[in-house]
């Protein structure tokens, strides 16, 4: 399976190195050819930098790791390049609230997760993950001792999930299923799955499980 890294920002950069010190071998793509060469160049190999199109062009997987309204923008552009692949969402739909946090920028029952879901081709099995920690804790927390942390994640085609669960696997990560799509929300910022929400913290399978 060939794995695509979308957008190399914050969690895009820390997904690639966790994914590439896990041993897996991934293409990753930005905007700027220039940053996605310079990244692959600290990897040592283990990731090929090309233009967007390509990238997508040559996955099974493409994790999406950007912005919530970029990627309502990519998908437009895309769409149908994405057509039988499996797509990961770790998009957050928030933005700066002018008092130095966040709000939501879609409405409180919604998740973007079920937006993207529902832009997709019907071929396209989409699966949210990768978006329940920050960068700083995805950096800090993988590969944690005696017991590995929890990234969740949420979809409703199972093979999809367990290849996602593989690649959660790779980055240093115990993956935990919190069921389908229309869960999504509970892993979103501000769910009771996130970080950033009323969970607070980095937890292990057996803790992730009894919340659920």
């Amino acid at each position: 399976m060939n794995t695509t890294i979308v957008g190399l920002g914050n969690i895009g950069t820390r997904v690639a190195r966790n994914l590439a010190a896990g041993g897996e071998s991934i293409i990753i793509a930005d905007k700027t050819l220039a940053k996605a060469e310079k990244l692959a160049g600290e990897l040592g190999g283990k990731a090929k930098p090309m233009p967007v199109a390509e990238a997508i062009g040559k996955a099974d997987v493409v994790i999406l790791a950007i912005y919530f309204d970029a990627i309502k923008q990519l998908l437009a552009e895309y769409r149908g390049a994405l057509s039988g692949k499996i797509v990961v969402d770790p998009s957050n739909p928030i933005a700066p609230d002018g008092k130095g946090g966040f709000k939501k920028t879609i409405p409180p029952d919604q998740s973007s997760g079920q937006l993207i879901s529902a832009l997709l081709p019907d071929s396209t099995q989409l699966v949210k993950a990768f978006g329940t920690l920050s960068a700083e804790s995805l950096a800090a927390g993988a590969n944690r001792s005696p017991e590995r942390a929890v990234l969740f994640y949420a979809t409703d085609h199972p093979e999809a999930g367990k290849i996602v669960a593989k690649l959660i696997a790779a980055s240093g990560f115990s993956p935990v299923s919190v069921g389908g799509i229309d869960n999504s929300i509970r892993i979103e910022v501000g769910g009771d799955l996130h970080e950033f929400g009323k969970l607070g913290k980095l937890v292990s399978a057996q803790e992730a499980e009894a919340l659920i």
